[in-house]
C-alpha cells in the first residue's frame, strides 16, 4: 500500500482533523471555566452570606381599654424555655406587660385609651427586628 493511502485513513483526510482538536480545546476552556468559578465560590464563601432574621406573629385587638396583643407564633425568636427575648413599646408613652410566651394576651394602653403606635421587636442571633407594629 502507498504511504499517502495509509496515512489518509489513519489521520483523515485535510477537513476532518480539524474537528477533534477545535472541540477539545472547547471543552478544555468550558471545564477550566466551570472549575474557576467552583473554586471562587469556595475561597469567597459566597454562599454563607446570608442572615435569618427574627420572625413571629401578633395579633392586634383594640379594645375600650387599650389594644389587646395576642403572641401567635415564635419562629425565629431568642429565648430559653419558654421565654422570647420581645419587647414592646408605645407611642405616647404608656403601658404595654411583657410579652413571653406564644399564645399570652396582653393589653397596652396609654392611660385612658389606646396608643397612638405599638412596636413589637424580638431579638434572634443577637440581632434585633421590629416583627409587629399597630398604629391607630
Amino acid at each position: 500500500m502507498d504511504a499517502k493511502r495509509i496515512r489518509s485513513k489513519l489521520i483523515g483526510s485535510e477537513d476532518e482533523r480539524a474537528v477533534s482538536p477545535v472541540i477539545g480545546v472547547i471543552l478544555m476552556v468550558a471545564i477550566t471555566v466551570i472549575l474557576a468559578a467552583v473554586i471562587a465560590a469556595f475561597v469567597l464563601d459566597l454562599g454563607q452570606s446570608q442572615s435569618a432574621s427574627a420572625a413571629a406573629g401578633f395579633q392586634f385587638e383594640e379594645t375600650s381599654s387599650g389594644v389587646d396583643v395576642t403572641f401567635i407564633s415564635a419562629d425565629r425568636v431568642d429565648g430559653a424555655s419558654g421565654s422570647k427575648a420581645i419587647s414592646t413599646t408605645t407611642d405616647p408613652s404608656g403601658s404595654c406587660p411583657t410579652i413571653d410566651s406564644v399564645g399570652q394576651t396582653v393589653t397596652c394602653s396609654d392611660g385612658s385609651s389606646p396608643p397612638n403606635s405599638i412596636s413589637i421587636v424580638a431579638t434572634y442571633q443577637g440581632e434585633d427586628t421590629t416583627v409587629a407594629t399597630w398604629s391607630n
